[in-house]
């Protein structure tokens, strides 16, 4: 099976050469999977049912574990700059509380940090994300289940050879969630907007610390 290079909506995010903060939010417009950048794709990709199904399988530069995307997830990516690069887990914190902030002001409860980038409603995952960093780049971008069943993670996906101490080694159907399955159907635009919010006050504030 083929792996694809990255060339989605956010691949414009990844400039050395930038010289600002940006990010983007986007909805896929297929079914896709998305390998981390050590990922193999065996381990990571039941092959055989993604190839019945022409699901293609892209490769990001970032860390982390193979995901699903799909019309029913949305993508929340933000380009930061910083004179000097930090330990992942200070982006992932600034940035992961602003999107908490966001999905709060749109009546989202219950929500929670967990593990090294997860966002949960009480224990189960609703946004996993990962980062790339280079010279004076961080690349940060997550996946929200907005409305994805959990079964179709199932298909493609096998258990992650890593998880987060949270995880406790429970099933894909015992660990993701969804804002739908919680009782969550968020106006996109609204949604869209305190993103927009959050992250310009966020990195702004970065700038000044």
């Amino acid at each position: 099976m083929q792996i694809l290079d990255y060339d989605l909506p956010d691949k414009g995010l990844i400039d050395v050469q930038a010289l600002t903060h940006d990010w983007i939010v986007w909805q896929p417009g297929k079914l896709m999977i998305v390998m981390g950048q050590s990922n193999k794709l065996e381990r990571s990709v039941f092959v055989e049912r993604a190839e019945q199904d022409q699901v293609p399988v892209y490769k990001r530069p970032s860390g982390g574990e193979t995901v699903v995307l799909s019309e029913k997830t949305l993508v929340i990516s933000v380009r930061l700059i910083a004179e000097r690069l930090d330990n992942p887990q200070v982006y992932f914190k600034l940035i992961n509380q602003a999107i908490i902030t966001a999905l709060e002001s749109c009546g989202v409860q219950n929500l929670a940090y967990k593990g090294i980038s997860d966002i949960a409603i009480g224990e189960r995952k609703i946004l996993g994300s990962s980062i790339y960093r280079k010279k004076n780049l961080v690349f940060y971008h997550a996946v929200l289940n907005l409305a994805e069943e959990i079964e179709t993670i199932t298909k493609y996906l096998p258990h992650p050879p890593k998880e987060p101490d949270y995880r406790q080694g429970r099933s894909h159907r015992d660990f993701v969630t969804s804002l739908k399955y919680d009782g969550y159907v968020l106006d996109l635009a609204n949604l869209t907007q305190q993103l927009d919010r959050c992250f310009d006050a966020t990195l702004h504030k970065s700038d000044a610390g």
